[in-house]
């Protein structure tokens, strides 16, 4: 069974999000959405089960997602998980340079391989930290929030 993950903290779950998991569904039998439940660089964030029940939600009929909390490293989540690879999103050249060594360092130490999928270009300015930032603002983003099809 080939199982992928897909990680992040998610705060929110944007269309942007939603694009990567769909377009990445096709390559594996089973997709893991892994939330992050302990990012220390962000203390105020919304609880790992509030940030995974709307996702939850908007997959409740694909039977080959699951969506999970996850602490420490992707690696070890990928490995507990069963995964062989972690599906990554890259929107800009800085992106790719991050993910680049995350992935080096992921197959070198954890045996997982990483596809990067790369953002629709009318999807890369989507970001979790520019919805929050537009909100505080009081600016509608449920644009940018993706609707159970």
């Amino acid at each position: 069974m080939k199982t992928g993950i897909f990680v992040g903290s998610f705060n929110p779950f944007t269309i942007g999000h939603d694009s990567i998991v769909r377009r990445a569904l096709p390559l594996f039998d089973r997709l893991v959405i892994g939330v992050v439940g302990d990012n220390v660089h962000k203390p105020d964030m919304p609880t790992v089960e509030q940030r995974m029940q709307p996702i939850k939600e908007l997959y409740a009929d694909e039977k080959r997602i699951e969506v999970k909390p996850y602490y420490g490293l992707a690696m070890d989540f990928a490995k507990a998980e069963n995964a062989q690879f972690i599906v990554k999103g890259v929107r800009s050249v800085t992106d790719f340079e991050y993910e680049q060594w995350q992935a080096d360092f992921n197959r070198r130490l954890g045996g997982i391989e990483t596809i990067l999928l790369y953002t629709e270009p009318e999807l890369a300015s989507v970001s979790s930290s520019a919805l929050r930032e537009l909100k505080h603002f009081g600016v509608d983003v449920s644009d940018y929030i993706p609707k159970k099809h």
